[in-house]
């Protein structure tokens, strides 16, 4: 847990934002901030006050350093965040293999000078190539992994990595036999600018000892733009559990990789979970709607998960965390701010003294330098590998014990 809180806190310190806040409760140097309205109806009778500001403009960095990467599967579209972030770090797309001609055609619309080749041994073959990503089909994630792996290339993966605790257990041999790095990017912590932010309090010690994480997670199944998933129509694959994961495996990877994360587990069990389909008849064993209660052995979550979210948010989900602390608590609003505002990445945080809002639209996100730069220098700060498999261990136990509900109409 210290590793990869203190890889980022290092890494935000060298990007001027540490420094400029000093402690947590000194809100000071660049940041502009406004001062309590203790008149106003957003202030909390007889306490405090009420406090917004958003994290200073950061001068994006030059990377330190440079790999060649190359993209094994893309059947998600989160495998353009997955390249955003290494290029970041000072990675070159210098490759691509895609299953699907639709996808192919897409990412060659978008990077027309990468060079896409007919097979993926062309790209596990080629000595010159240090990385390999892949957001294929989930359930053909872990055996793309261990290939790359065993070609001597590091490997991130689209969550979920697996989809089987046998598949977990290989990609764990791999990793020991071959010293491999191996990664999962899980996007609602790694890339989420609140979240990193939140990480920040957490370590800083804001709320105190994390207590519990609570997760609410909605998706669109017709997304209009981005690439959180893709527009209709869905893949067959999209549909069946056996090739997505299930919706606790596949979505709540993110989720379950959050409580780790911030409550610091080592150890954690699934107490309960529970998953139906209640609006999609026409593809019986899809799931729509999943939950699950965790217990670590430092600290509570509950995830929810669901594919039901209407239009009218004008964005693919109104991701929300919950993280209690024994002295306070925060809540991030991932990608929007209902009914104020359509702007992602909004924190709240109120402890014993006051209650602040914090815009952190302008906070770095460390992973991907951090992970080039393991690759490089064969480290291990941009992600904590127990957690990462800790977390895909835990869902495919909570997708395996699931209560199947069918609700009445």
């Amino acid at each position: 847990m210290n590793r990869s809180f203190t890889g980022r806190r290092d890494f935000l310190k060298q990007a001027g934002l540490l420094s400029s806040f000093g402690s947590v409760g000194s809100m000071a140097g660049s940041m502009a901030m406004m001062a309590g309205l203790p008149e106003t109806p957003f202030a909390f009778a007889g306490a405090g006050r009420m406090e917004e500001a958003a994290l200073p403009a950061q001068t994006e960095e030059t990377p330190k350093y440079h790999i060649r990467f190359a993209v094994c599967g893309m059947s998600h579209d989160h495998i353009y965040g997955m390249i955003g972030a290494v290029q970041r770090g000072g990675g070159e797309l210098v490759a691509a293999w895609g299953g699907e001609e639709d996808k192919l055609a897409a990412f060659r619309k978008r990077f027309p000078d990468v060079k896409t080749v007919a097979t993926q041994d062309e790209i596990l073959n080629d000595p010159s190539i240090q990385l390999v990503l892949s957001s294929q089909v989930p359930y053909q994630r872990a055996g793309i992994a261990v290939r790359a792996m065993r070609h001597g290339k590091d490997f991130l993966s689209d969550k979920p990595g697996m989809t089987t605790l046998e598949q977990l257990a290989e990609i764990r041999q791999t990793i020991a036999e071959t010293k491999r790095i191996y990664a999962i990017l899980y996007s609602e912590l790694l890339e989420v600018k609140a979240a990193v932010y939140a990480g920040v309090l957490v370590q800083q010690g804001a709320i105190g000892k994390v207590i519990q994480t609570i997760n609410i997670a909605p998706h669109q199944i017709v997304q209009r733009s981005g690439d959180a998933g893709g527009a209709m129509p869905r893949p067959d694959w999209f549909w069946d559990p056996d090739k997505y994961g299930g919706i606790l495996c596949d979505i709540g990877s993110h989720q379950v990789d959050q409580f780790i994360y911030f409550t610091g587990s080592r150890q954690a069990e699934v107490a309960e979970s529970q998953v139906a389909n209640v609006r999609h008849p026409e593809h019986p064993r899809f799931q729509d709607f999943g939950d699950m209660v965790l217990r670590g052995d430092r600290g509570f979550g509950y995830v929810r998960l669901d594919w039901f979210t209407p239009d009218g948010l004008g964005t693919w989900g109104d991701g929300r965390l919950f993280i209690l602390g024994t002295d306070g608590y925060i809540e991030v609003r991932k990608y929007a701010n209902v009914g104020v505002s359509a702007q992602g990445n909004n924190l709240f945080i109120v402890d014993k003294n006051r209650a602040r809002y914090i815009d952190c639209n302008n906070m770095p996100l460390p992973f991907g330098p951090q992970f080039v730069a393991d690759i490089v220098n064969r480290t291990q700060n941009a992600q904590n590998l127990d957690e990462a498999l800790l977390a895909a261990e835990l869902v495919i136990k909570a997708q395996r014990s699931a209560k199947i509900v069918t609700l009445r109409d």
